[in-house]
């Protein structure tokens, strides 16, 4: 299958796949061990050992779990009762792996059909379950792709994140979105295709000013027809696709033969697609040639901290390059790290036909082998030797030295401002995570508290949560702050009373001021919780560039920080977020309050019936006073469903 093509997973993909029956068999081990959760070498050794006396000597994945069920390590085998019997011998392993076995209380096995089967389920459950003591690839953002549909006579070219359902070609991955954007802009002037939705497309009787700035060929109101537009959509394929150089000597061989017949307007059109295929390709940052389809991926480490940047190639084109740093690394070789970071990487990302590395990897032909049951072809994996590919390594293993001397300096920086924010506050030690809140509502509408969540690597946003307000007074902001207090930490109190989980904070950072904080004391007071750090944020009296940010602390005390302090840029930083998230929550909430139907009420009727329904009778008011007659003549509506909407309005009959 081409790399163009959505790569979807395989049949049957995971365990809870309706066909995974046919390849995976899912058994929990019994817990046999009871009485103290603490960790204790002997009562883990127990567990895996009556474990292994049922396991086959066949390919599979375990989990290892503590007392409470969380997932504290997933490993895959090539025969699972002599990898798992390894554990056994605790006395053998290293420190890490003994803690590891020290908490294990239980254990989950899946058997596959094959190794590399279990090297790709690995990877799917790590990604899943995110365990303690697995190698793991901290990315919290799916990668971009440029996708060009093919559901429509006039295809429409988009950025493209997540599962890759839609039809059409998906080009990428690009290392970041800005990278995508660009080059879809470029692309637009270039092949002139549509970015505009379809909805958008069926309602314009005149050309948008996309049509005007030479960036859309205006197939919406018949500016070019189906044929030259798909003459434009394969050139455009052709150029995503690595034949480049035939689209721009065709544009050229077009723009002379237009200025031959002295058709200068579309000469000058001409020679501004021309430009914008020059800026594409002048704006690649290395020089691929002689590679088609490949990734390069290169380590560094210093510090106890492993890097890794990744370069993207594709139809020849450099589309852009982005640094991970693994966590989780600690006493595992380079090498088990990268393999591990790779199973991990493709399992969302369509595997390229080169992968080169930049160091021999234990099991390669495993991983190949993997990857061919993802790319449905042959992977390659190799370490350059020599030649321009020597040379791109070369330049790949530097950025990763840059990079992560980038992110060592950054990390000294952001330790010592975690110093002076535990010496500000008077925190009794270095916060590792800080929770802030803030509300959003409009006039006390769609009201919602917001919770934004960071450590000293930046920003968890995937634990970003936000709570629609239910039962307090919606134009009384402190009340709400008291209803979000209450179902946070009250379900806390619910899920981890022992608070082992990591997921209680050691400051909680409300923007607001003296009311505020009263509020969240009062509701965890009477929660009985009393030893959770509380500060409130709030604008000083004057709100403009002099403004100073003033902190309230519990017991009334008030502390304000230098103008140019860089622990209140940090502060300031952490309050910004918790507002750009809380007002982009309330938006895409106002959003759907909108475009909300009553036909949205009626069971059974899911967005096709709605939307037939809709274009039927042209309101929901006229649906709502529909005779049962009316509502089974309407397109796509059995009788059933007719009088499942008749009874809906009509209960009484």
């Amino acid at each position: 299958m081409s790399y163009l093509a959505g790569m979807a997973r395989t049949p049957a993909g995971t365990p809870d796949h309706p066909k995974g029956l046919e390849r995976f068999n899912e058994e929990r081990a019994t817990t046999t061990v009871r009485g103290s959760d603490k960790p204790d070498l002997q009562a883990g050794a127990e567990v895996i050992r009556d474990t292994v006396r049922t396991l086959p000597h066949r390919p599979g994945v375990y989990r290892m779990q503590d007392a409470r069920g969380e997932v504290l390590y997933v490993g895959k085998a090539r025969a699972l009762k002599n990898r798992v019997a390894n554990y056994v011998q605790w006395e053998r392993l290293p420190g890490r792996l003994q803690r590891m076995v020290s908490q294990t209380r239980s254990m989950t096995i899946v058997t596959t059909n094959s190794e590399a089967e279990a090297l790709l389920l690995e990877a799917q459950l790590i990604k899943r379950f995110r365990p303690a003591y697995n190698v793991l690839l901290r990315d919290d953002k799916s990668f971009p792709f440029i996708l060009l549909r093919a559901d429509h006579a006039f295809p429409r070219i988009m950025k493209h994140r997540g599962a890759r359902k839609a039809k059409g070609n998906y080009y990428g991955p690009f290392a970041s979105a800005g990278s995508v954007n660009t080059t879809i802009n470029a692309l637009q002037k270039l092949f002139l295709l549509r970015s505009c939705t379809d909805s958008f497309f069926s309602r314009r009787d005149r050309p948008c000013l996309l049509y005007q700035i030479k960036r859309c060929s205006a197939p919406c109101v018949d500016r070019i027809d189906e044929a030259g537009y798909a003459e434009l959509v394969q050139e455009a394929k052709d150029f995503l696709g690595g034949k480049s150089s035939a689209v721009q000597r065709k544009i050229e061989s077009q723009m002379a033969e237009a200025a031959e017949a002295l058709d200068f307007e579309r000469a000058a059109m001409l020679r501004d697609r021309l430009r914008a295929a020059t800026f594409i390709q002048g704006s690649q940052a290395i020089n691929a040639e002689g590679l088609d389809n490949a990734d390069i991926f290169a380590m560094a480490s210093k510090g106890g901290q492993i890097g890794v940047q990744a370069f993207f190639i594709r139809g020849g084109q450099n589309w852009g390059h982005r640094a991970f740093f693994p966590a989780h690394t600690e006493g595992l070789s380079e090498e088990e790290v990268l393999q591990s970071f790779l199973a991990q990487f493709y399992e969302e990302v369509p595997p390229a036909r080169t992968i080169l590395i930049d160091r021999e990897l234990p099991e390669a032909d495993l991983l190949a082998e993997a990857f061919r049951e993802l790319a449905g072809g042959k992977v390659e994996i190799s370490v350059p030797q020599r030649g321009n590919r020597k040379r791109l390594m070369a330049q790949a293993h530097r950025n990763a030295v840059e990079a992560l001397d980038r992110r060592l300096a950054e990390r000294g920086t952001q330790a010592r401002i975690l110093r002076e924010l535990a010496e500000f506050l008077e925190l009794p030690d270095v916060p590792q995570r800080i929770e802030v809140y803030d509300n959003s509502h409009i006039q006390g509408t769609k009201a919602l508290g917001a919770m934004v969540v960071a450590g000293p690597e930046g920003f968890l946003k995937n634990q970003y949560r936000k709570f629609n307000i239910k039962s307090a007074r919606t134009d009384d902001d402190y009340a709400m702050m008291r209803e979000v207090m209450t179902r946070r930490f009250g379900r806390a109190q619910e899920e981890d009373p022992e608070r082992e989980s990591g997921t209680w904070p050691d400051l909680v950072l409300i923007d607001g001021g003296k009311g505020q904080m009263s509020s969240v004391k009062d509701a965890l007071e009477e929660l009985g919780i009393e030893d959770v750090p509380l500060i409130a944020i709030a604008k000083g009296p004057h709100h403009g560039r002099e403004g100073r940010e003033v902190f309230h602390f519990p017991d009334g005390r008030e502390k304000m920080l230098p103008v140019n302090s860089p622990l209140l840029f940090h502060l300031q930083r952490l309050r910004d977020e918790v507002h750009r998230y809380a007002i982009g929550a309330h938006r895409a909430k106002r959003s759907r309050a909108i475009s909300a139907s009553p036909l949205d009420e009626i069971p059974g009727i899911g967005p096709a019936r709605k939307r037939a329904l809709l274009l039927h009778f042209g309101t929901a008011g006229k649906v709502r006073a529909a005779s049962l007659e009316d509502l089974q003549r309407a397109p796509g509506v059995s009788k059933a469903v007719a009088q499942t909407i008749y009874d809906f309005y009509h209960p009484n009959g």
